[in-house]
C-alpha cells in the first residue's frame, strides 16, 4: 500500500461527507438523525457535512422501510454517488422492515437492496448512536478495512 493511498484514505475518513434519505417512515428517526447535524451535538468537528448531492456524498444515510416503489429511486441515488460509497441503515425500519415487516410491498431491510456498511438499532435512534456509527465507519474507511 503506498504513501498516496495511505494519504487518500485518511483523507476520507477524517472528513466523510452524507447524504440523508428517508424512504418513507414516522420521521422519528428523521428527526435525531438530523439533531444529530445541530450544534448541539457539533459533527462537523469530526468533518461530518450534509450534503445535498448524491455525486458530493461519501455515507448515503437512510431511514424508513425500503418498499418497492421507492427501490428503484434509491438504486438511482446509490449509483450517482462517487466510488467508494457507504451505507448506513438507521432505525429498525431500515434494519428489518419494522413495523412494516411481512408487508407485501416492503423489503426486509436496506441490505436487501443496497449493501450496507453500518447499522444503527433503535425505534428511534438516539443521536449518539447515529454520530458513533459515522465515527467508527470512518475508522474503518481510514485502515482500509471496508
Amino acid at each position: 500500500m503506498g504513501l498516496l493511498a495511505r494519504l487518500v484514505r485518511w483523507a476520507r475518513g477524517r472528513s466523510p461527507w452524507i447524504l440523508f434519505i428517508n424512504t418513507g417512515a414516522c420521521n422519528a428517526c428523521d428527526i435525531e438523525v438530523l439533531a444529530a447535524l445541530t450544534p448541539r451535538y457539533d459533527v462537523e468537528r469530526f468533518g461530518v457535512l450534509l450534503r445535498g448531492s448524491p455525486r458530493h456524498a461519501d455515507i448515503l444515510v437512510i431511514t424508513g422501510a425500503v418498499s418497492r416503489q421507492v427501490r428503484d429511486r434509491l438504486v438511482r441515488i446509490y449509483e450517482q454517488m462517487p466510488d467508494p460509497k457507504f451505507v448506513v441503515a438507521v432505525g429498525t425500519c431500515a434494519i428489518s422492515g419494522g413495523v412494516y415487516d411481512k408487508c407485501y410491498n416492503v423489503y426486509e431491510g436496506v441490505d436487501k437492496v443496497l449493501p450496507v456498511h453500518a447499522y444503527v438499532s433503535g425505534c428511534p435512534v438516539k443521536p449518539e448512536a447515529v454520530i458513533r456509527a459515522i465515527d467508527v465507519l470512518a475508522k474503518k474507511i481510514m485502515r482500509g478495512e471496508v
